[in-house]
């Protein structure tokens, strides 16, 4: 009898539960839509009233802090090994974590937000309505939503990339929850993360069907904004996400991504060119002013003595910040995905500010670019449009010179931005379900994609995408707190980070052999070529290497030499373990550029190449070592004894758990 199996990755413990929970909730919110809507809206209500500033108060401390480590000792770290560089180049990456941010929201809210702002302003009798509204507008979009993003990224990529943790929710609560992440308690944060990334996604989507069904209902391409237009819509947007998702992260992504962004660019620039280009620079500079006097005063203002203003706080920037939180285990494990190499000062600050100023121009280009059409060229019919916020882009648009062309683009921006960010969400589903296993099948992807056809279809049918947007919502409640639990256990690990990477022995001298000096300024002279440091490591670090091996199994402690080609040529000493991290040692052939005017230089002789290798040690704590290239064998053993001390030094203090633990 023949077995057939399917190759799998999913994690049982994970995938079977969230398969559950996700079927479960769907065919409620189908089937019962206005009875789990009411419900769900009068929890809403209830916590939107009451805690409202638990919100406020999370996501400004979290900004504060994230400001702080920036510019930080420990901003200096990076998001790996201290010789470990960026996967992606800048523009890639800034590319793909907008794409997958906020790339749908921009284009459904970029008009729909500062006009309703404007017609109906946070206070009754605002003097400057557009210029709040552009304030407002800023505020809701600009650094704070961007922090809640930036310290999931930033803890989960710290984690798995420092220290070799999976990159997954569960590995930020290590620090606190120890080995109790590997047990049910890690399944039901990886659950609860893969939920959220889901319906997160579901609800955007389906808006985002909704508004592209709008667009091409403007260009008479389709006959009606309907469920059997906004249903072929998602299928093919799908289709194409599972298409990029299974050609790679580094392909499909990137590339959908970098053309959404070169789109998304060329039609803000076509709308400012054709509009009030003035007015709009000048309102752009005069709104970061606004933005950073009003700063504080925003980001810890609950409205609590101006009571005729709280429903629109509530139903603005309480329900902003829940959506960043509630959105946050999907963009943060896709930043992580994207960002390793890079330092924690460039993480920090890019993530913040880069998307921040491009959004600020967007708005202002987009939302008062639409009130000064409103007030000298429609004479107010815009603003009777606000409560149709996914035509009202379309109806800007078309009152502009190549009207066709900027919403034929427009269009075509809404879809890229609808596929880059179910490509992403494929990927990070995967990842979350499958524990980020290397070698998931692509079948794997191709199944998130089905749900992601599914479920949204069925929920836009039966009018239960409200409801599981209100659930959304309200889970961002309880995991404010797991963020600020976050926050403690990242600070708490950087200062270990810090310390122990600042931590030295005395008792072992580096200093050189001066008897060896002559031979030292030859080698000085000498640029050396891969087959020279061959020779050194064949005749000096492993001979080296051999004389600590056998005394160190002499001591019945278990230690090997691995030698390497490839991808760089290598050897190390490896002390292994049981409860704690093995113990690395390595030297490794690091390729760097030779000027050419060394090169050049006649009084240089030995600079051959513009190419040469030094012997550049390594650590199983992931820090660059030093250039061991003029150490003899006896100096050597003496540079791995300095480490090793070293190691068991800080393995002897309880603090440092974290960095040694296996």
């Amino acid at each position: 009898m023949i077995k057939f199996t399917i190759p799998s990755t999913f994690v049982k413990q994970i995938f079977i539960p969230s398969f559950i929970l996700l079927i479960g909730l769907a065919v409620l919110c189908s089937f019962f839509p206005i009875q789990i809507e009411s419900n769900l809206a009068n929890i809403q209500e209830y916590i939107f009233n009451n805690l409202s500033w638990v919100y406020i108060l999370t996501v400004s401390t979290i900004l504060i802090l994230l400001l702080m480590i920036a510019f930080s000792k420990a901003g200096n770290l990076r998001l790996g090994p201290d010789n470990s560089r960026p996967q992606y180049g800048y523009i890639s990456w800034f590319a793909m974590l907008f794409s997958a941010g906020m790339g749908i929201g921009i284009m459904y809210f970029g008009v729909a937000e500062p006009l309703s702002h404007f017609a109906s302003p946070a206070i009754e009798g605002t003097v400057q309505k557009d210029k709040m509204a552009q304030l407002y507008t800023f505020f809701h979009w600009g650094l704070h939503a961007w922090a809640v993003y930036a310290l999931i990224g930033l803890s989960l990529a710290y984690f798995s990339y420092r220290y070799k943790l999976p990159l997954s929710i569960r590995s930020s609560l290590y620090p606190i929850l120890k080995s109790k992440v590997n047990g049910p308690v890690g399944y039901l944060i990886d659950i609860f993360a893969l939920c959220s990334t889901f319906f997160g996604l579901t609800t955007s989507l389906g808006f985002g069907a909704v508004q592209i069904a709008s667009g091409l209902t403007y260009l008479h391409l389709i006959p009606e904004n309907s469920f059997f237009y906004q249903s072929i819509i998602i299928f093919f947007i799908i289709v194409g996400a599972i298409g990029s998702a299974v050609s790679g992260l580094g392909k499909g992504l990137k590339i959908a991504s970098e053309a959404n962004i070169l789109l998304a660019l060329a039609l803000m620039l076509l709308v400012l060119f054709f509009g009030p280009s003035v007015y709009l620079l000048n309102a752009f500079s005069e709104g970061l002013g606004t933005y950073l006097n009003n700063f504080f005063a925003l980001a810890f203002n609950t409205f609590a003595f101006e009571e005729g203003s709280k429903p629109w706080f509530q139903n603005w920037t309480v329900l902003y910040w829940a959506w960043w939180i509630s959105w946050s285990p999907f963009v943060g494990l896709f930043i992580a995905k994207i960002s390793r190499g890079r330092t924690i000062r460039e993480f920090i600050l890019s993530v913040l500010l880069m998307p921040s100023l491009f959004i600020f121009l967007w708005m202002t280009v987009f939302g008062s670019g639409a009130i000064w059409m409103d007030q000298h060229v429609l004479h107010g019919s815009l603003s009777k449009l606000v409560n149709q916020p996914d035509t009202l882009l379309f109806h800007f648009l078309s009152h502009y010179p190549a009207s066709s062309l900027l919403l034929c683009i427009a269009v075509l921006v809404i879809g890229l931005f609808f596929l880059t960010s179910a490509d992403s969400g494929l990927l990070v589903m995967d990842g979350i379900s499958s524990r980020n296993s290397p070698r998931s099948p692509k079948w794997q992807s191709v199944y998130w994609g089905i749900m992601l056809i599914i479920l949204p279809l069925a929920l836009l049918k039966s009018g239960g995408l409200k409801a599981l947007q209100t659930m959304t919502l309200i889970s961002a409640l309880p995991y404010s707190v797991v963020m600020l639990i976050v926050c403690y256990c990242l600070v708490r690990t950087l200062r270990q980070d810090l310390a122990s990477y600042s931590a030295t022995s005395p008792s072992v001298s580096r200093n050189f052999d001066p008897s060896h000096w002559k031979s030292r300024l030859e080698q000085i002279l000498t640029f050396n070529q891969k087959e020279d440091i061959g020779k050194f490591m064949k005749d000096t670090v492993r001979p080296a290497f051999e004389m600590l091996l056998e005394e160190l199994n002499e001591k019945g402690i278990k230690a090997e030499i691995i030698s390497k080609e490839k991808p760089r040529l290598s050897i190390e000493l490896l002390i292994h373990h049981d409860k704690v991290r093995n113990f690395r040692y390595g030297v490794v052939a690091e390729e760097k550029k030779v000027s050419d005017h060394l090169v050049e230089d006649d009084k240089m002789p030995t600079v051959t190449s513009s190419i040469s290798y030094s012997p550049v040690t390594y650590y199983n704590d992931g820090r660059r070592g030093n250039d061991i290239q003029y150490l003899s064998k006896m100096e050597i053993i003496a540079d791995f004894l300095h480490e090793y001390e070293r190691y068991i030094l800080l393995l002897a203090e309880g603090k440092n758990e974290m960095l040694i633990e296996s």
